[in-house]
């Protein structure tokens, strides 16, 4: 695999104000060539806990109706916040008011102030695993039937009617956010599309996302044959954090990021988009960024 046949996609968070500036750098992402737009899900966000904060799903129906062709999505939904019925309710409206251009990135959720906002108790990662695992399955088939009655442990749906149903059949496409074994495999049997962000913080080195991500990568390949898939039966997404500066300090080192990606199995990479902060993309770096993805 060449490294221009990796697609770039790109993350423009829910914290520019007003609200016109982040429509500006959907647009300009679009203009770009990038597959997909997404913006974090989340109440609110440690680092930018401080300043505008808006929410993912009315942002993203603003986004629909100004584009026409990129990809738009959530990264990620969790059931930290959000109930399986009302949130497939806002999944297929926004399907159709994008016209089928919807993708959805959902993973168990962190404990996090999300997870801690309706004053819940806190969760060991066994409990949030086994939740996600239910919360997931729900939301599958809420998307893909019309009318739907499902007593679970934690969730329930009684005559849930998704009328008229996503435009993208049987449901809209599911990026799943996984790394440990039991998340690899509600990937592998859900998703359409996995994603990793691999270890993130001040003190990882380049040689070891590269690592985890290999590691990672060859779980997957494991669970899919597991459930007699393909290895590349599912999408992947490797997404670089957002205070990551070392994939654009040159043409070469990011082409060379790429290439060892694609010999990783990926597909796809994200990108912050970027920022009046610094942070992300630096927008010195956009155009070779894009022609190593032959944009």
């Amino acid at each position: 695999m060449s490294t221009a046949a990796l697609d770039l996609s790109a993350l423009v968070l829910p914290d520019r104000h007003p609200i016109t500036a982040f429509l500006d750098e959907v647009r300009a992402a679009e203009d770009a060539g990038v597959r997909t737009v997404w913006t974090y899900d989340h109440l609110t966000w440690p680092l930018l806990a401080d300043g505008p904060w808006y929410g993912a799903v009315p942002l993203l129906a603003a986004a629909a109706v100004v584009t026409d062709r990129v990809r738009l999505g959530t990264q990620v939904a969790t059931p930290n916040f959000r109930h399986p019925v009302p949130f497939a309710k806002e999944l297929m409206t926004l399907d159709q008011l994008s016209g089928g251009r919807l993708e959805v990135g959902l993973g168990a959720g962190s404990e996090g102030p999300d997870a801690l906002v309706l004053g819940e108790p806190k969760r060991p990662l066994k409990e949030r695993a086994d939740r996600f695992a239910e919360w997931l399955e729900l939301l599958d088939t809420l998307l893909r039937e019309p009318v739907t009655t499902v007593h679970g442990e934690r969730f329930s749906a009684v005559d849930a009617h998704q009328l008229p149903g996503c435009v993208q059949q049987p449901r809209l496409p599911f990026t799943v956010a996984a790394a440990g074994p039991k998340a690899l495999g509600l990937a592998a049997r859900f998703g359409q599309a996995w994603v990793t962000y691999g270890p993130y913080g001040p003190q990882v080195e380049p040689a070891d996302w590269f690592a985890a991500l290999a590691e990672q990568s060859q779980r997957l390949t494991d669970v899919l044959a597991e459930q007699g898939r393909a290895p590349d039966g599912l999408r992947r997404t490797a997404q670089f954090a957002l205070e990551a500066r070392w994939p654009f300090e040159s043409a070469e080192r990011y082409a060379d990021t790429l290439g060892r990606l694609a010999a990783l199995g990926f597909d796809e990479v994200t990108v912050h988009w970027t920022r009046p902060d610094g942070r992300g993309l630096p927008a010195e770096a956009l155009p070779v960024v894009a022609a190593a993805h032959g944009l």
